[in-house]
């Protein structure tokens, strides 16, 4: 049986290694299992040796391209091909049938010798004629079968260089763009009947009308998922309380904060019971103050630029902050802060005026401040004559309104609103008086008094109150600040 394949022209597939040869079928030993081929292309390429054998171990896959007797043997020949595993070899032929040749029809010399002849299937070289035009197979869209004609498509380069590893490339082609692929694509895709089939105004109507139920009741079976925000939780939970303060005496002035948390304000007498009470339960005015100062400084730093301001490569443009503080506790938590901000880098310039008898906490302050290398100024004649960066207001006091009368008072008040240097005023009073410097930022302590607007815009600090000083005095708290200890407050 392995001498009916004789003279048939096969392709041999010996991986990407050993590459693709082609040839015409010389002698197949079954003892050995080798097949050897005459006349062999390698990889498109005629082979400088006129035959090349190849052991069964070697073939990865056989092709058939031509078969030189008229019929094909009745059983499965064992020496084509390879089975793979177990080494053996058989067919592995297209079960499709092949048309074959009658025996006493010639077959031109062309065959063996032309690498693109041997690349085609002799049932392709049959169909064509001897006298039939070459036609070549092209692959169509929507465009190119609509705007070129068949006489415009442009055919392959034929050639010796394709050889047969072009030909073996041209039947996998085939293969998958072969016939029966080509079928219907010459024609147009029509856009007009096809959008004609989609009912823009159905769908547009069944989109409002789900936008205006909104979350009311939906047709069953219909899932429309929620829209939620990037900061918004998707776990269902207990629904969220937005007012956790209330105040023995509700309806004054409120405000709220970013996340929506309602804070109300108190009165100045309320206020002063909370921070006496704070005080004997050991949260001393010393504590109270550091906290204040370590607060305010910090928001000041915001202010100033924070990171982009205060790096090294920016030592020659420090920021210059001027503090105008009175004899009292306010006067005393501005201190606190300067201390803070000289301690960052910032140039300080304290203005204090000089009382023959001033409290403790602020005698203790300045020597604290002292320390830190800021400079102290007694008189407004001394203060900057150029802009500067920042003013922080602690001239008022919340118990002693007299001291606007004062000279020294009216004379730092013109200077701020001279200097048009943005004003932060930390702790100010409730007074239904115009407040002497006008405020861009205001900064409350702990709860937020009832400002007036001239206050500008209001933030709130912690500083330190426990939870159970507030049930003391009637109020019912829970933290607004969550992870900071500066807030911004909005009117509600």
């Amino acid at each position: 049986m392995a001498a009916d394949w004789l003279g048939s022209l096969v392709s041999i597939n010996c991986g990407p290694t050993l590459g693709v040869y082609q040839g015409e079928v010389s002698s197949v030993d079954q003892s050995s299992q080798t097949i050897s081929l005459r006349q062999p292309f390698h990889n498109g390429i005629r082979c400088p040796v006129p035959e090349v054998t190849f052991s069964a171990m070697d073939i990865k896959e056989l092709k058939i391209l031509d078969i030189q007797n008229g019929t094909r043997p009745a059983a499965n020949p064992a020496p084509i091909g390879h089975s793979g595993r177990n080494g053996r070899v058989g067919s592995q032929a297209s079960s499709a049938p092949l048309p074959v040749p009658h025996r006493g029809e010639p077959r031109s010399s062309e065959g063996l010798n032309s690498p693109q002849q041997c690349s085609k299937s002799y049932g392709e070289r049959h169909l064509e004629g001897p006298g039939q035009a070459k036609v070549f197979r092209r692959r169509h869209n929507s465009w190119s079968s609509s705007s070129r004609g068949a006489s415009q498509a442009t055919p392959k380069k034929n050639g010796a260089k394709n050889g047969i590893g072009g030909g073996a490339m041209k039947m996998k082609d085939d293969e998958c763009f072969g016939d029966g692929t080509d079928e219907g694509l010459d024609t147009d895709f029509d856009f007009e009947g096809n959008l004609a089939l989609f009912d823009k105004a159905a769908v547009f109507s069944e989109i409002n009308t789900l936008e205006r139920r909104g979350n009311g009741a939906r047709p069953a079976g219909e899932r429309t998922p929620s829209r939620y925000r990037h900061d918004e939780n998707i776990l269902e939970g207990v629904p969220v309380v937005y007012r956790q303060i209330a105040v023995p005496h509700p309806g004054g002035k409120e405000y709220c904060t970013d996340s929506g948390l309602v804070v109300p304000s108190i009165p100045y007498e309320l206020h002063k019971r909370l921070l006496a009470e704070a005080e004997r339960l050991g949260l001393s005015l010393e504590r109270r103050l550091e906290m204040t100062g370590v607060c305010a400084s910090q928001m000041a730093l915001t202010l100033l630029g924070g990171p982009n301001r205060l790096t090294p490569k920016n030592v020659h443009q420090r920021p210059t902050v001027v503090l105008l503080c009175g004899p009292h506790v306010q006067g005393a938590q501005g201190i606190s802060c300067g201390r803070h901000l000289a301690n960052h880098g910032v140039e300080v310039v304290l203005f204090l005026p000089n009382f023959v008898k001033m409290l403790e906490a602020v005698t203790v302050e300045l020597t604290l401040f002292g320390k830190t290398g800021g400079q102290q100024v007694s008189g407004v004649r001394d203060l900057p004559d150029g802009p500067v960066d920042l003013v922080i207001n602690c001239l008022d006091c919340h118990e002693n309104a007299f001291l606007r009368e004062q000279p020294w008072y009216r004379a730092a008040a013109d200077w701020a609103n001279q200097n048009r240097a943005p004003v932060l005023s930390i702790d100010p009073p409730v007074s239904g008086r115009e407040q002497a410097v006008e405020a861009k930022w205001s900064l409350s302590l702990g709860l937020p008094l009832p400002l007036a607007e001239s206050a500008g815009r209001v933030y709130l600090c912690d500083i330190g109150l426990p939870r159970q000083v507030f049930p003391e005095v009637g109020i019912t708290y829970r933290s607004p600040f969550g992870c900071k200890f500066v807030i911004p407050l909005h009117p509600a």
